[in-house]
């Protein structure tokens, strides 16, 4: 797996690198929870380990960022808080797991096995999204719309996906823009105008009601409320 990880003590991440890169997976290194917030939502990871306490922001804060951008991947949280408490605020931040310090490296290789099956579950039987009338089959790479079926590109598809997993949910044009084309948004470029303008002339022109609305000097939403 790729693995991201969040520790703002150098001699402790170094140490988590070199453990993870031996077992066999690839790691990207942070050294404080914006950038790790930042680096989970713009590169392609697997599973995120992240220690609680750091500067700039906590594990919790950057916790809360990456579930609130509509990402997925698991979350395991290192701290050296152990009560009851610190476990739940984390679990409430969006963490899948919690781990406290000290704790033997094989432990940590064990939870991170755990995770990686668990998120391997949930994709497999999360095949499709649904909002309404609108269906997603994820494997088929398929839209349909009240029985009709919508010929979609792959980036149509990717923006709907993008859309359907955050229904009734404003998002900026910045958050489309990096996670549907893993870019940073250009304020000079129209795209994602234009590829919302094409996705609704498929998904919204022929239907009722019209579910991909504007949010004026916000963004787009998914919803079938006015």
């Amino acid at each position: 797996m790729r693995i991201l990880v969040v520790e703002d003590e150098p001699k402790v991440a170094a140490f988590l690198k070199q453990g993870l890169e031996e077992s066999g997976h690839e790691v990207v290194a942070a050294y404080d929870g914006r950038t790790g917030a930042s680096l989970a939502l713009q590169q392609d990871i697997d599973l995120v380990v992240m220690d609680v306490v750091m500067p700039v922001m906590s594990g919790i804060e950057a916790c809360r960022a990456i579930r609130a951008a509509g990402a997925t991947m698991p979350i395991l949280l290192l701290t050296a808080l152990g009560t009851t408490d610190d476990k739940v605020n984390g679990l409430d931040a969006g963490a899948d797991d919690y781990l406290v310090k000290p704790f033997e490296f094989r432990e940590l290789l064990a939870r991170i096995r755990s995770l990686s099956r668990r998120n391997s579950a949930t994709h497999e039987q999360a095949e499709q999204l649904s909002y309404g009338p609108l269906t997603l089959d994820l494997a088929r790479k398929e839209a349909v719309r009240n029985g009709q079926r919508i010929p979609l590109t792959a980036k149509e598809f990717a923006l709907l996906e993008y859309l359907m997993r955050n229904a009734e949910r404003v998002l900026s044009r910045s958050q489309i823009s990096e996670r549907v084309w893993d870019i940073d948004f250009d304020t000079g470029t129209n795209v994602v105008e234009a590829y919302i303008k094409l996705l609704r002339k498929k998904v919204d022109r022929e239907f009722e009601p019209k579910l991909i609305r504007t949010r004026v000097g916000l963004g787009y939403i998914l919803t079938e409320h006015t």
